[in-house]
């Protein structure tokens, strides 16, 4: 089940300022909690989890006895028929729009607490004004996309929220047996245009069997556990570094909002597992001797399976062109943009016919 719980909070509480008494809440740009009145400033505190949980990796196996769960705190969760996602919001709360796609069109219900708490995530570093400048930026850098996409492009809303990953360390043994394809040359006989006779070399490839294994070790491969984000978007993520992951305290989401994982342990591993076969599968193809292969087939199998249940952190927006929505993510840990965007018919048409043209002199050329 995902959902999303707002400025209060994992555990529910306020954070008074200690000079005016209002509300504080995280700040990217300081990274230190914040009065929006005053300014004054705190630092996060230490909390009682000790740093080396921050990183800790609970065997898979035993997942679902070691690890936490809940959030301590009665919360309304408001299903969104439009995308799916689900976010929460304050016990008895019962309009809100969608966090990820503005929709109004939710439905109500209590939340369960049985959901495995994130123990570790990475602050927010980048603020909601430099992701505009990103966002306008990427904009302009576009190619093939309408002239007046930065004038018309309105952007509706910009939104930090903690997005929940599911983080797998293991060690994989990988066997593997093909055809190991080597080159050699022949020359052979032939007649040029103006029938005179003349010679080539020409490429053969002699095939042989071949085998072997290797022995791998993955850190930190992450699957997002998100049921809001697109995952054509999220999966084109690069930069997340779970090297900074800090032990989780509520007061990295005051002000914020944190989504709960929609993909469960499992099948996210399932999903991992996938990721790292497809890895193994170019690992070995890469140790077939020779200059080429043909008909690989790699067995792996997995173990000293660990896990993490981590929240990163992403500017989500939504913004319309053409009355069309269309939608991009900032990473706020390092600034990376991925975003959708409308092609304009008209320069990729023009692109062709350009080709087109310079291809038909060439041949032209040829023919003379």
């Amino acid at each position: 089940m995902a959902s999303s719980f707002g400025d209060q909070g994992a555990s529910g509480q306020n954070y008074p300022c200690q000079s005016c008494g209002a509300k504080l809440s995280y700040d990217a740009t300081t990274r230190a909690m914040r009065c929006p009145y005053c300014g004054a400033q705190q630092g996060v505190a230490a909390g009682a989890v000790p740093q080396a949980l921050a990183t800790r990796e609970i065997p898979i196996e035993e997942g679902m006895r070691l690890a936490q769960r809940g959030y301590g705190v009665p919360v309304t969760t408001l299903t969104c028929n439009d995308c799916g996602a689900t976010v929460t919001v304050s016990a008895g709360e019962q309009t809100a729009s969608c966090t990820f796609c503005a929709s109004h069109h939710v439905l109500a219900r209590d939340a369960a607490g049985s959901a495995i708490r994130p123990e570790s995530l990475v602050p927010f570093r980048v603020d909601k004004a430099s992701a505009n400048r990103t966002f306008e930026q990427w904009l302009g850098d576009l190619w093939f996309r309408p002239n007046d996409l930065r004038r018309m492009a309105r952007l509706e809303q910009m939104g930090g929220v903690y997005i929940p990953f599911w983080t797998f360390d293991a060690h994989v043994h990988s066997r593997w047996q093909g055809e190991a394809g080597h080159y050699y040359y022949e020359t052979e006989s032939y007649q040029d245009q103006q029938g005179n006779n003349q010679t080539r070399q020409v490429q053969r490839t002699r095939w042989v069997p071949a085998s072997g294994e290797r022995r791998d070790t993955f850190d930190d491969v992450i699957v997002c556990a998100s049921k809001g984000l697109p995952e054509s978007l999220v999966n084109q993520f690069r930069t997340f570094n779970t090297k900074l992951l800090v032990p989780y305290q509520p007061e990295f989401l005051a002000g914020w909002k944190a989504e709960f994982y929609a993909i469960d342990l499992m099948p996210a591993y399932n999903q991992g597992e996938r990721q790292m076969a497809a890895v193994q599968q170019g690992r070995c193809a890469g140790d077939v001797p020779g200059d080429t292969h043909r008909n690989l087939s790699v067995q792996s199998s997995f173990s000293h399976v660990t896990f993490k249940h981590v929240l990163l952190p992403v500017w989500i927006a939504a913004y319309r062109y053409n009355n069309k929505p269309y939608q991009f993510l900032v990473n706020g840990q390092t600034g990376e943009v991925v975003g959708q965007a409308p092609y304009s018919v008209w320069k990729i048409l023009l692109l062709v016919l350009t080709i087109t043209a310079i291809v038909v002199v060439i041949v032209v050329l040829k023919q003379r």
